[in-house]
């Protein structure tokens, strides 16, 4: 039978032209400079290695004669060399999958292993150009695997060697499950499940490597989301001359699931809106170096939160976290980081990416969909090679998996006709009005008008989004302000267009968490995306998450917004409150001000004249927060200082007939002395945002929309460490020197 133990101590890590370091894996070396800007973090080549004694590792100094040495990696960004005593056994390209080597012909009595990596720059393994950091290492576990020569596959593609496809009879509470497996050798292949009437078992036959049968389960016990994720557990034995020599497992769950494009996601018969975010995996400090204690955390939080689906981008997570969701009944969209730019020299990786993500993902019924591409084209035209590429790798995921949709998530300046959006199953759209650009009203025209010229399409909302810093808060929040309470107003405004409209199949909180995106230096931090719903330590809770807790959580609480808000000019001030409860009181220094009936948002004006207690209090649960009056406006919880860019010039203070930043930017540009002008600031603007900002640069879409934007509005979002006050009035001074045309 087979024994795994992990290999994760006693490595040694070395950059070129560094001295080599001890380390434990997992491990990554862009943990700090991949996360503190700069665009600047090493991408490189780098060299881990580990000397083992056959007669210390007691695997292999106990492995009967004719035993097969494996070792198996589950994550290794981005492309891998494993060599042993000099003998190169691997190449691996693609940094988010598992992937096994058979060590057992290099080993000696004395090894050496060294495994090569590499995260540089190159032109045919995705990801290379997207809004995060592309860590490199060795940033998951590893561990040694010793099975009998006769064993259940453990290299193609990183298989678990054993695949379950159930079928799902509601009407019968049925299901009728086929269990198949690979394997080297043996000649009978045991199967047993595991029922709460007993259990099924079957002999079969296994021919040229391949097992398949077929059980049903009567009264079968559904996979039922976050009511109830019951698994399975299908167990698999290799018989040789009527003895078990090798043995596997996995977990599945028995669920139905149905896409209506007018009525949304249906879960075993019943209508499930799917709400919920996105995950990236990387933490402050830590990088994308994690262990399955903080997966637990990161699960805890979603399930306090209430989500019921996630979105893992962009990329393959580990497989820890999808066995998170499949007990803890998450709705998972699973995808592969084919994003931002498409290589000519690509599809190749592409393929291999999904054809490693299906195998390996195929048991966990928390999967429901296929990802394809990520805003694929917010820096590639749209070509005859994209779109049979997509063709392709669409055609592909349909081969390996019969049960399961496709779908891709499309950028925003993609238009509504595009050949693109029908190649997949299903159709979301990464929609950033009332943040990037544009008021926030448009992101509900934008659904309504493509769900009216294609009711037949399934849609969905797969990012959405507005940064916000901690440290920044406005009693008169405004797009651009990095404030706390701008991301309420934002997400205030989403969650309701949300609830008011049933055929969007999942919505997806762009994102969870702050992560790292080591080009961007905006909002007052360098290095990171803001647009979490907690900081990126993964423990600080900004108010909007409140929001999505009071929608979407069944546990009772109450929540007041702006506790980190105390210092306050006005003479009065609103007071928030988030709640799933019925109703709430807000008191006063200790006296009861007013009592709200209402659902989620509850707000009250208060006095304030001094320092002041207040507290929200819905019968046990209650929370309290501090303001005091101030006579000035607290600096340091605006963005970038006092100044502030929209208040700078009023319609009577410009000269008419000349031009100035309250313009189109559309009609700026047509002009070739403005466009120099309005052009230098808008490529700064663009650097600041790293190089997505500027992979869209010549992006077609995208202008057209910019163009109906006063250029006022596009510096205000470009922020004032790009543009400071006093630059806003040279820009306009030197605007209103430039006479129109009639």
């Amino acid at each position: 039978m087979r024994t795994t133990i992990s290999f994760n101590d006693n490595w040694t890590f070395n950059k070129p032209c560094e001295a080599a370091v001890p380390v434990t894996l997992p491990h990554t070396w862009n943990a700090i400079d991949g996360q503190d800007g700069g665009n600047d973090y090493w991408r490189g080549t780098a060299t881990y290695e580990k000397r083992f004694r056959q007669a210390d590792v007691g695997a292999l100094h106990e492995a009967p004669a004719g035993s097969r040495v494996f070792l198996a990696f589950d994550g290794v960004a981005m492309t891998a060399d494993v060599t042993l005593n000099g003998k190169l056994l691997a190449h691996h390209e693609g940094g988010y999958a598992t992937f096994r080597v058979d060590l057992t012909d290099a080993l000696e009595a004395e090894n050496r292993l060294t495994v090569s990596v590499d995260n540089s720059a190159n032109d045919r393994v995705y990801p290379q150009m997207a809004d995060f950091t592309f860590y490199g290492g060795i940033y998951r576990d590893v561990s040694l695997i010793v099975v009998p020569a006769q064993h259940f596959e453990l290299v193609k593609d990183g298989t678990p060697g054993i695949k379950v496809t159930p079928n799902v009879h509601l009407k019968d509470r049925e299901a009728y499950v086929v269990v198949e497996t690979w394997q080297t050798g043996g000649s009978e292949v045991w199967i047993e499940i595991p029922t709460e009437q007993g259990k099924e078992f079957r002999r079969v036959e296994a021919r040229s490597g391949h097992a398949v049968t077929s059980i049903i389960l009567k009264n079968v016990h559904l996979w039922d989301g976050l009511n109830d994720p019951y698994l399975y557990t299908v167990t698999a034995k290799l018989v040789k001359n009527g003895e078990a020599v090798d043995e596997i497992s996995a977990r599945f769950g028995c669920r139905e699931f149905i896409i209506d494009p007018e009525k949304g996601f249906f879960l075993n018969g019943r209508s499930y809106p799917l709400r919920g975010v996105s995950r990236h995996q990387d933490r402050i400090g830590l990088g994308n170096a994690l262990t399955i204690k903080e997966h637990e955390e990161d699960m805890a939080v979603v399930r306090e939160l209430g989500a019921n689906t996630l979105r893992l981008a962009h990329y393959q997570h580990a497989q820890e976290f999808y066995d998170l969701c499949d007990e803890n009944g998450i709705i998972v969209w699973a995808e592969i980081p084919y994003i931002t730019k498409h290589m000519t020299n690509g599809k190749a990786n592409a393929v291999s990416q999904m054809k490693e993500l299906i195998t390996q993902c195929y048991n966990h019924p928390s999967v429901v969909c296929w990802g394809l591409s990520n805003e694929i084209t917010a820096s590639s035209p749209v070509t005859e090679e994209l779109l049979q590429d997509h063709r392709d790798i669409n055609d592909f995921c349909h081969e390996m998996d019969s049960t399961r949709p496709t779908v891709m998530a499309h950028a925003f300046m993609l238009e509504k006709d595009s050949p693109l959006i029908p190649i997949a199953d299903i159709a979301s759209y990464n929609l950033y009005f009332g943040w990037y650009l544009g008021e926030l009203e448009q992101n509900e025209q934008f659904f309504d008008e493509y769900h009216a010229l294609y009711p037949d399409r399934v849609i969905g909302f797969s990012e959405y989004g507005a940064d916000a810093n901690t440290a920044f808060h406005s009693s008169r929040p405004e797009q651009g302000d990095y404030s706390e309470e701008y991301q309420c107003v934002y997400h205030e405004h989403m969650l309701k267009i949300i609830e008011e409209r049933p055929y969007l199949w999942a919505t997806h909180v762009w994102n969870l968490f702050d992560f790292a995106a080591d080009g961007r230096d905006e909002g007052g931090k360098k290095g990171e995306n803001q647009k979490g719903l907690i900081e990126f330590d993964h423990k600080t809770k900004k108010d909007a998450f409140y929001l999505y807790k009071a929608a979407w959580s069944k546990e009772p609480f109450v929540h007041l917004c702006g506790k980190r808000y105390i210092d306050r000019a006005e003479d009065t001030t609103e007071i928030k409150v988030y709640s799933n409860c019925e109703s709430v009181t807000l008191f006063v220094d200790g006296k009861e001000l007013e009592t709200k009936s209402g659902k989620i948002i509850f707000t009250f004006t208060i006095p304030i004249t001094g320092e002041h207690m207040v507290e929200a209090v819905s019968g046990e649960f209650r929370d309290q927060s501090t303001v005091r009056k101030v006579e000035k406006p607290n600096e340091s919880y605006i963005f970038g200082g006092a100044g502030n860019v929209v208040n700078w010039f009023d319609k009577e203070d410009l000269k008419p007939g000349y031009y100035s930043i309250k313009d189109k930017f559309g009609e700026l540009m047509r002009n070739p002395a403005t466009a120099a002008i309005v052009g230098r600031i808008m490529a700064k603007a663009s650097a600041s945002r790293g190089e997505v900002a500027e992979g869209t640069r010549d992006n077609k879409a995208l202008q057209q929309m910019l163009a109906g934007l006063s250029f006022e509005s596009l510096l205000k979002k470009a922020g004032v460490n790009v543009v400071p006050p006093e630059a806003v009035k040279s820009i306009n001074d030197a605007l209103q020197q430039i006479k129109k045309e009639n």
